[in-house]
């Protein structure tokens, strides 16, 4: 972190830093004789790394410096002194790792650097597999690459750690990558040395946190599974490779029953073994290295000299065990003798009982560092300690360059030795395995409880596109912990090792290598935070501040004085000391722990200076030694260092070879004990909360006593208290160890990252959480025989309670469990406090002096309101233990906190009778009023609750009546407390106020409550809600706007409310049980009842979607009763009135084939209609009481006309005429129904062949004469459109309303719609503004208007949208289907022409500037092209018309189109047919041909045509040549809807037609009828468009009567008038011909 004060930073580049001091001192000595060494470097110094004979540091700016026996240099550089690495300058370094002879280096961009050592490939410079270099003299780039992706992508590196011949890097995917030589890479290999970085893949799918290197081993701290992903993971099935090895004890059994005879105990399948081994070399005894020198050898090393007197024929025994092809591929071979025996020696093993007492033993200590591999392995059986500096320069001045290296084959003999080693120590009574697995009195069993590693494919692999990522700026932060998604370091943890396994170092119960990962279970749970590993030991640092050890124990470095450790052993501290970091070195161990002062101290365990005159004979006797000897000195204990005291406030330490080194800063503005300060308060209260978990919470939570005595409610909660205190004792330890880390590298992290400050919400609530439990656990009452219950449970060791206990105890020594379970909050205070002391250090106008009191300022606040619930829950404890009773133990609940009570009389009822007791009690939830009360003895007969979200209360004002009162209002009772005197009554306003506050959310500062509120409700009295529960709004004690209502009887209301009543929008569910389904209703509501617009889902199937009023259907509405796969399917669309069928309606009876187009009255078809049935009947007259009645008219699909008297459904009674379609007819008495026969009586006539038709006849078969007219159809429709305006009827009401509605009703609907598209909340907001109705309509703003109205037509939200939506869905429910038929075209024209004036007349109505349908804008537009539409031209000038059609027709009819031009299709079907022909047949002649049968003038026909821009001639074979342009924009006539659209394509072609014409003539000229007539007949019949006769018959019908005589009306008549000053006659002649003339002659 950067020094608080700028001027301080300034400084630092020029003079001693007070941060990251650095002091070295050399290991083997006696505490009170070091004396250590400080670095001297104008910067401070962020990392150090130490080596066996060098060490790294890392500086501020990302600068690498070096120290020591720099071997591949030939330097020897003091310790206070250290060197620059030059070819690292420039570059930006985050983390530095020193190895045994060997270096590495991190960029910030995540590049690895390696220099020093390469004799095994560890600094990953190699080629083809072999070492190039014995050292690389400078540090060179290694390059870590991802292959299993497509394209190969480099790896971001975050960590590095380096052993004695190998290399560790981790990824920014958590990934592990290894490089160098020895099982201890991990890898799934055959070919030693490893020169370039390869991914362990038995870690591959885990998230590694970090790595550590021993001499010959390695360590990875790996975040846990998840129970699901552990248990899917690690089933118990048969293991093949590439399985995770990691399962429990008793899988573990139950696979080594099935895999012992497939894999031996080191974890190599015996066929690997025994394909044979490589020749090679004894390695000599490592020389002194030069820079530049190379060698094909693997690794350095030495042999042990027993080992080689002993087995002379070593090497060449390796030799002829195996037959090596050419190419050097092992044959397979058939086993020898040895290796039959050896197999079964491996059998015998594995099956060996490990029941044996629990003793030390130092038979292990001499064995050798074993590691089996399938192949030639690099010094595999080699020593386990590297020759001493003397040794080195002594082979240095005696050679010059190295000779050819080798490794030591791994060959039978060995293999057996070594398993008859394990054999004898397995079975003797002093077997270090055995002590250590079953030091914990564990069940023996007949298994090995520990299998070896595999390769893990079962494993989730994580396979990423791209392996490296961005790094952050600076980057510090390189080899820091890996934290949780949440920002908090992980604490479910475990430990992974591998590799050399001689001194018990990977603690896994024996002595054996391991080649891939292994998972030390025993430390799994034990929330380890950091590894470290020494040349034989490894340590372990957990959270709760305990280290664990084990390995080699010679020099007493684990701790603990047994020798040695198979499995992780907790070492001996003494009481006070909180380890909060560690490391390793060759043979002694450096702790960093909290003492009694702020400051931290030293703790050292290890092997101790030895005599002058020893210590050369012992240093060259180490370097031939295989595994470490005992010393004679050395210390068991951590034993403190007395002066750590002087070297300031430690941060980290390490260590290496027998080097110490820690990083300190100076206490600069007290910055650096503040942090200091809050990190070791959080580690003792993390130790606290796990001592109290472990000896008080878990084996109380375990006691089957518990619920009995309890009791189940207090049962429950304890667990939930329980489960809170873990919840925030894992806060705190994850808080803990972030600000451990933070502390390893307090240079380089910014103070505002804090997890105090950056998590202010995770800790409030895990705060929150477990006081509340607490709270509700303490006013329950069940410390007292939760007290009890401890003492049973801890029996003799009830002293155990006492020393958890952090509070003054009393004489006899009895421990307050309720005291010593709140003592955490005191932990809230030492945040504030420490965060008032960093921001201390900092100016007020900074971001982090903003940030830390904004942090000290939240931790005062939950202090306070912790401390105040803490208060309420002790006063509310005591309530209840001074009332108690029976009676008042129902009002008894764990989170009801008491405020104040009436007891004294201090408050009581308004009229109360002169003997009633009154007791009010106000608790944090509910108003409390009892009566018959006798507050001494807790006695009364009845009480009432008054939950506080649903209570208003209001002073009530003196009168002089001296009466001091409160006005009580609740959703179904009021009432009026009256106080004893004013300051009761203040108190007790104020309370209420408050607590009402509190429990609204509020800050409870005593100001009155929001009369509004949202709450929930269970009603009890009211008549209409009784037993209903409601949540949603309130107001002033009656419900009020949105909420939910739900009724014990299933019944739902989900909507608005008003004034305790249902109003508004709302949905509702009503339960009918004789059908066990449900009726739903989404609509409107208006006083409890169903009123407006809505759609009914019975449970009958029926769906009704229209207009109710008082819960009846009335107005408009369809009804849709069953499906189309039920025999009673139909639709009914129109009015009704107090929920029946009345009015104008269509009834379309699907079952049948028939519709219904007529009058009801109370739910009985009465009055005019019109039939339609499938079979294509026509019929319309009169009906009455639900038949046919009085004359009507019917008509058969053939044409046959009846019109007469009808007495019941298609049932004929009396005088009538039957017209057949050849014109026949039968006039008399008829009887007898339509589809059965008829009796007749009467007149048959014939007519003549040259006689007129007879119009009498004709106007009584006319159609629509008995049909309801067209203007009294759907009246109910537009009447709901007024409605929703605001009026009472049509255009009565006020317009100023009017508009106020549309607004309410579009801002409503975009605020509770929230699927609306973009595009339907832009239109929304749009017609939220209210436009310039009262304004005049001018020619200028006439098209606002237009705009408008198209807006307003596109949402159903907009009461002109819903009108518009509904007349097209009841047009299309008309004239769709059975009502597809010809006759009713006139109807339909007709009824779309009432529709608009209809329309028109609302239109009229919301602009009132508009003129009356037909009449002219007051002034002209000022370019007539822009109106053409609605404007003609007269002799003054062009005016603008303004017409119904013109305004509504282009918003209706796209809608309407396709139910009426299909009418125009079948009316005009027959002639369509014969003019198709006619198309057809003419369409096949050449142009000129055509043109000449038509006709056309020759200097009208075309010469030339144009093809893609080139000029062809037309020759008397050409087709389709002539005239393209004006042929292809006829056709456009089909694609347009409106009849405006459809004369605007009618202009275009005489356009198109006339610029073709105009270059085949000289000069200017006029068409003339007798030229147009035949060429636009040409262009027709080119043009081959069907249905045109329905499209001129539309256009007749429905074009606008002002532009009949207009410029579009004579194009129209296909005449193009040349002039404005037109000649009279030519008009008229151009009137008499029209375009279906031209139909007619092509007929």
């Amino acid at each position: 972190m950067e020094n608080p004060e700028a001027s301080l930073a300034d400084e630092q580049a020029h003079t001693s830093p007070d941060r990251g001091l650095l002091h070295v001192w050399h290991s083997a000595g006696h505490s009170r004789q070091l004396c250590p060494d400080r670095v001297l470097l104008s910067r401070p110094v962020l990392q150090v790394s130490l080596g066996e004979h060098h060490g790294l540091l890392l500086a501020q700016g990302g600068q690498v410096y070096s120290f020591g026996e720099l071997l591949w240099r030939d330097l020897s550089v003091p310790v206070s002194a250290p060197v620059p690495e030059v070819s690292l300058l420039g570059k930006t370094m985050v983390h530095v790792a020193a190895g045994g002879f060997h270096c590495g280096a991190l960029s910030e961009q995540g590049s690895v650097y390696m220099w020093g050592e390469n004799t095994a490939g560890q600094c990953g410079q190699t080629e083809k597999g072999t070492v190039t270099n014995i050292t690389v003299p400078e540090p060179c780039p290694v390059s870590v690459v991802d292959g299993e992706v497509v394209p190969p992508v480099v790896v971001r590196v975050v960590d590095l750690a380096c052993g004695r011949e190998h290399s560790l890097a981790l990824s920014a995917q958590n990934e592990l990558w290894a490089w160098g030589s020895g099982c201890q890479l991990g890898l799934v290999t055959s070919t030693f040395p490893v020169g370039k970085p390869q991914k362990v893949e038995h870690l591959a799918g885990r998230h590694v946190i970090q790595v550590a290197c021993g001499a010959y081993h390695s360590l990875a701290l790996v975040r846990r599974l998840p129970p699901q992903d552990y248990n899917t993971q690690h089933a118990p099935k048969k293991k093949e490779r590439g399985q995770s090895p990691h399962y429990s004890v008793t899988e573990r059994e139950e696979l080594s029953a099935v895999e012992d005879s497939h894999y031996c105990p080191l974890g190599v399948e015996l066929t690997e073994v025994m394909k044979g081994e490589a020749s090679s070399q004894v390695r000599g005894p490592r020389r002194r290295l030069r820079a530049g020198a190379t060698s094909a050898s693997s690794s350095p090393g030495s042999d042990d000299s027993k080992s080689n007197t002993k087995h002379p024929n070593l090497e060449s025994q390796g030799q002829t065990d195996s037959v090596t092809e050419t190419d050097g591929s092992p044959k397979v071979h058939l086993l020898s003798a040895d290796e039959l025996e050896l197999q079964n020696l491996l059998e015998k093993l594995s099956d060996q009982s490990l029941d044996k007492q629990d003793t030390d033993s130092l038979s292990s200590h001499t064995s050798d560092d074993s590691c089996i591999s399938s192949t030639p392995s690099s010094d595999l059986l080699t020593s386990s300690y590297k020759d001493d500096l003397n040794t080195k320069r002594q082979m240095h001045n005696n050679s010059g360059l190295s000779g050819s290296h080798s490794s030591s084959p791994v060959c039978l003999n060995e293999v057996r030795l070594c398993l008859e080693k394990e054999k004898r120590s397995l079975q003797g009574l002093k077997s270090s395995s055995l002590t250590n697995i079953y030091q914990k009195g564990k069940t023996a069993t007949s298994r090995r409880s520990s299998l070896p590693g595999t390769p893990t494919h079962g494993s989730p692999r994580r396979r990423h596109p791209c392996a490296c990522r961005p790094s952050s700026a600076g980057g510090a932060s390189a080899g820091a912990p890996e934290e949780a998604e949440d920002g908090l370091p992980f604490l479910e943890t475990e430990i992974w090792s591998w590799g050399r396994g001689s001194e018990g170092q990977l603690g896994h119960g024996d002595q054996l290598a391991r080649l891939q990962p292994l998972c030390v279970k025993s430390l799994t749970g034990e929330e380890v935070i950091k590894v470290a590993a020494g040349s034989h030991h490894s340590l372990a640092l957990t959270a709760q501040c305990q280290v664990y050890s084990w390995g080699s124990n010679m020099c007493g470095q684990l701790g603990h004085v047994n020798i040695p450790v198979t499995v992780p052993q907790q070492a001996k501290l003494s009481d006070g000391l909180r380890v909060w970091d560690l490391s390793a070195g060759q043979s002694h161990s450096l702790l960093l722990a909290d003492g009694d002062c702020v400051q931290p101290v030293l703790l050292y365990c290890g092997q101790q200076k030895e005599p002058v005159q020893t210590e050369r004979l012992n240093q060259s006797e180490s370097s031939s030694k295989r595994s470490p000897s005992r010393v004679e000195r050395y210390t068991v204990m951590p034993t403190l260092l007395p002066f750590c005291i002087e070297m300031g406030y430690v941060s980290s330490v390490c260590s290496g070879g027998q080097s110490c080194a820690v990083l300190a800063d100076h206490n600069v503005m007290g910055f650096i004990s503040a942090i200091h300060e809050l990190a070791s308060r959080e580690r003792h209260l993390y130790c606290w909360c796990s001592s109290v978990r472990k000896i008080l919470l878990t084996p109380l939570r375990k006691r089957d006593s518990l619920c009995p005595v309890l009791g189940e409610q207090c049962t429950h909660l304890f667990f939930s208290l329980c489960e809170s205190f873990v919840q925030l004792s894992t806060l705190i330890g994850r808080h803990a160890t972030a600000l451990t880390y933070f502390l390893h590298n307090v240079q380089g992290c910014d103070v505002t990252t804090l997890p105090l400050l950056t998590h202010t919400e995770y800790f409030i609530d895990a705060y929150k959480r477990y006081f509340s439990s607490l709270g509700d656990f303490q006013v329950m009452g069940g410390f007292q025989p939760l007290h009890k219950l401890s003492l049973e449970s801890l029996g003799f060791r009830q002293t155990l309670l006492t020393q958890l206990s952090v509070s003054d105890q009393s004489a006899s020594g009895d421990v307050d469990l309720v005291s010593m379970l709140y003592w955490p909050l005191q932990q809230l205070h030492q945040y504030s406090r420490a965060l008032l002391k960093l921001a201390a250090c900092y100016d007020v106008l900074t971001v982090e002096y903003k940030s830390l009191d904004q942090g000290h300022k939240d931790c005062e606040s939950l202090s306070s309101s912790l401390l105040r619930r803490k208060k309420e829950a002790e006063t509310t404890f005591l309530f209840w233990k001074t009332h108690s009773g029976k009676t008042t133990e129902c009002l008894r609940l764990p989170r009801r906190r008491v405020v104040c009570e009436s007891s004294n009389r201090s408050l009581t009822l308004q009229n109360a009778g002169r003997f009633s007791n009154h007791w009010f009690i106000l608790f944090n939830d509910a108003l409390v009023h009892t009566q018959g009360t006798i507050p001494s003895q807790s006695f009364f007969s009845t009480h009432h609750v008054y939950p506080l979200t649903c209570l208003w209360v209001k002073p009530v004002t003196e009168n002089g009546s001296g009466l001091h009162a409160l006005k009580i209002t609740c959703p179904e009772e009021s009432f009026t407390l009256v106080a004893s005197t004013p300051q009761e009554k203040n108190k007790w306003l104020r309370s209420l106020n408050q607590t009402v506050d509190q429990i609204l959310g509020g800050g409870g500062q005593g100001s009155s409550p929001a009369m509004t509120r949202t709450a929930s409700y269970t009603f009890t009295a009211d008549e209409r809600f009784k037993d209903a529960q409601y949540t949603g709004s309130w107001l002033a004690g009656r419900v009020h706007g949105r909420g939910t209502m739900k009724w014990p009887d299933g019944r739902l209301y989900k909507g608005n409310f008003k004034n305790g009543l249902e109003d508004g929008y709302g949905e509702c569910v009503i339960p009918n049980k004789l059908l066990n389904k449900t009726d739903t209703y989404q609509g409107q509501w208006r006083e409890g009842k169903i009123h407006g617009f809505g759609k009914y889902k019975y449970a009958s199937g029926e769906v009704y979607e229209g207009c109710f009023c008082d819960g009846q259907r009335h107005g408009y509405g369809m009804l849709s009763s069953g499906k189309l796969a039920r025999n009673s399917s139909s639709v009914f669309i129109g009015q009704w009135v107090h929920d029946k069928r009345t009015g104008y309606g269509v009834y379309d009876d699907i079952t049948r084939g028939e519709k219904y187009m007529g009058m009801w009255l109370d739910d009985q078809r009465h009055g005019s209609a019109v039939i339609i049935t499938q079979h294509g009947v026509y019929f319309e007259g009169a009906f009455r009481e639900n038949k046919m009645s009085g004359l009507g008219l019917l008509m058969s699909d053939d044409d046959t006309v009846f019109h007469g008297e009808f007495t019941d459904d298609w049932t004929i009674s009396g005088k009538g005429i039957l017209t057949m379609p050849n014109g026949d007819s039968l006039d008399g008495q008829f009887s007898g129904e339509w589809s059965s026969g008829l009796k007749v009586v009467g007149t048959y006539t014939k007519p003549g062949i040259d006689e007129p038709p007879n119009k009498e006849k004709n106007g009584l078969n006319r159609l629509g004469q008995y049909a309801v007219p067209a203007d009294q159809r759907w009246i109910c429709v537009f009447d709901e459109c007024w409605s929703r305006l605001g009026c009472e009827a049509a255009g009565k009401g006020e317009r100023t309303t009017a508009w106020e509605n549309i607004a309410v009703t579009i801002t409503t609907a975009r605020r509770q719609s929230p699927d609306l598209s973009r595009s339907q909340t832009k239109v929304l907001e749009c017609l939220e503004f209210i436009p310039q109705y009262e304004d005049p309509v001018t020619a200028a703003n006439y098209d606002n208007i237009r705009r408008y109205l198209t807006k307003a037509c596109e949402t159903p939200h907009h009461p002109l949208g819903w009108l518009v939506e509904t007349l097209v869905t009841a047009y299309r429910m008309t004239y769709v289907g059975v009502g597809s038929n010809r006759r009713l075209l006139r109807q339909a024209v007709q009824e779309v022409l009432a529709y608009l004036t209809h329309f028109y007349s609302v239109i009229r109505f919301l602009f009132p500037g508009l003129p009356d349908d037909g009449s002219v804008l007051p002034d002209a537009p000022t370019s007539p092209s822009k109106s053409r539409r609605n404007s003609y031209t007269t002799g003054q000038g062009c005016v603008m018309v303004v017409s119904s059609s013109s305004l509504l027709l282009p918003l209706l009819l796209p809608r309407l189109y396709p139910p009426l031009f299909t009418l125009y299709s079948l009316q005009e079907e027959q002639e369509e047919t014969e003019y198709w022909e006619r198309i057809l047949r003419l369409n096949k002649q050449p142009d000129q041909s055509l043109l000449s049968f038509l006709e056309v003038q020759e200097k009208f026909w075309p010469l030339w045509m144009s093809i893609l821009g080139e000029k062809k001639q037309i020759v008397s074979s050409s087709k389709d040549a002539c005239f393209v342009s004006a042929v292809e924009t006829l056709q456009q006539i089909s694609t347009r809807f409106t009849p405006s659209d459809k004369l605007m394509v009618i202009q275009k072609s005489f356009e198109e037609l006339t610029l073709e014409v105009k270059p085949l003539l000289d000069g200017d000229f006029l068409w003339c009828m007798d030229d147009l007539f035949p060429l636009f007949l040409y262009v027709v019949l080119r043009a081959r468009i069907r249905n045109l006769g329905a499209e001129i018959s539309l256009i007749e019908d429905l074009m606008d009567p002002n532009i009949q005589h207009g410029e579009l009306g004579l194009m129209f008549t296909t005449l193009k008038v040349s002039a404005a000053d037109s000649q009279t006659h030519l008009h008229k002649r151009c009137k008499s011909i029209r375009l279906c003339e031209m139909l007619m002659f092509l007929q």
